[in-house]
This record gives C-alpha cells, sequence and structure tokens, in this order.
C-alpha cells in the first residue's frame, strides 16, 4: 500500500479524530443531498414553466441549486459543530441538544426568506406534522385509530388546495401555482394536435 493513503486513512480512523471529522463530512453530505434534490427539482421547473431562453434557465438552475447545496451543508456543519460543543461543556439532556441546537443554526442559515429556504421549511413541516401525530400515539395523547386515515386525510388536503386555487390563488405559494396553472389551466387550452399531445400553447 501506498504510504499516502495509509497516512490518511490512519488520520480519517483515529477516535480522536471522529468528532471533527464527523462535522467536516457532514458539510460534504449536506451539499451532495441539497444539489441532488434541488437540480432535479429546478430542471423540471426551467422545462415545464420557465419561459426564458436557456442561457437564462441555466443560471436559474445553478442559482437555485448553489444555495439548497450551500444552506444544507452549511446547516449540518453548524449544527454538528454546535452539538458537540453543548454535549461537552453543558452536559445538556440530548431531546434538549438536539432541539436548542437545531433551533440555533436553523435560524442563523435559514432566516431569509426566499423560495429555497420555503421549500425546505415546508417539506419539512410536512413531515414533522405526521412525525408529531405519531409521536403523540406513542406517548398515548391521542388514539390508536384502527381504521385506515389516510384517504381522509388526502381527501382533506386535495379539497383545501383545490379551493384556495379557484378562490383564493393569492395565498398559494408561487411554484405551486404555477403548477395548479399548469394541470388545471393549460389543459383547457389547444388549438392543434400540436399542443394538444406535444407542446402546450402559450397563453
Amino acid at each position: 500500500m501506498s504510504i499516502i493513503p495509509y497516512v490518511v486513512n490512519s488520520f480519517l480512523n483515529e477516535p480522536s479524530h471522529h468528532a471533527t471529522l464527523a462535522t467536516i463530512k457532514g458539510l460534504r453530505q449536506g451539499i451532495v443531498y441539497g444539489a441532488k434534490v434541488r437540480f432535479a427539482h429546478s430542471l423540471v421547473q426551467a422545462i415545464l414553466f420557465r419561459r426564458e431562453p436557456w442561457p437564462q434557465r441555466i443560471r436559474f438552475i445553478i442559482r437555485m441549486t448553489y444555495l439548497h447545496a450551500k444552506h444544507l451543508g452549511l446547516f449540518v456543519f453548524c449544527y454538528k459543530t454546535l452539538r458537540t460543543i453543548v454535549a461537552s461543556v453543558f452536559g445538556i439532556s440530548k431531546p434538549w441538544r438536539a432541539f436548542i441546537c437545531a433551533f440555533i443554526v436553523g435560524y442563523v442559515i435559514f432566516n431569509e426568506h426566499n423560495s429555497v429556504n420555503e421549500q425546505i421549511i415546508l417539506y419539512l413541516l410536512a413531515r414533522i406534522t405526521v412525525g408529531f401525530a405519531r409521536y403523540a400515539q406513542k406517548r398515548s395523547w391521542l388514539p390508536q385509530i384502527r381504521q385506515p386515515v389516510f384517504p381522509w386525510f388526502a381527501a382533506f388536503v386535495w379539497g383545501v388546495v383545490l379551493w384556495l386555487y379557484e378562490c383564493h390563488r393569492e395565498t398559494l405559494q408561487p411554484s405551486l401555482t404555477r403548477s395548479m396553472v399548469y394541470l388545471y389551466e393549460n389543459s383547457d387550452r389547444w388549438s392543434s394536435w400540436r399542443n394538444f399531445l406535444i407542446r402546450d400553447s402559450r397563453p
């Protein structure tokens, strides 16, 4: 084995370095995951909903991907760093340590209200709403329901979102509104088989 990989691997696997290296690996994980998720999403948005020339669309894809990767990478790095410091200095219990550190870092990293941050926070909000319901059942704060709940939940969500779209469109997030327009309004317009089956006609 070459001496350089051996030295590097020895350094990486030294237990005393683990906490510091874990924050760096967390930065890497956040950047990679954020880039993968946002690139695909931005590419679809650029193809379906944006009408600018392709150089501008490419700049949009790069900018959105950069913001998502940067914010997620920084959040993981700062959270893991602060969590390590708090654990070693203050000895706070794990539940409070997780909440307090994430609360502080979340405020610092995600304080700007932009489309990327908003989508990330709304995604998390949907997930923690379900998580809170399951936690409440786990703690017996809510009864265990044996009948299927998801169909009613899905019906309620679709009913509310179409009501807001049809009657109070200005309250919806712009990206959601664009999706709704593509699905429900663009399907009302065509003038030939080309824009009926292949490509939408522009409004």
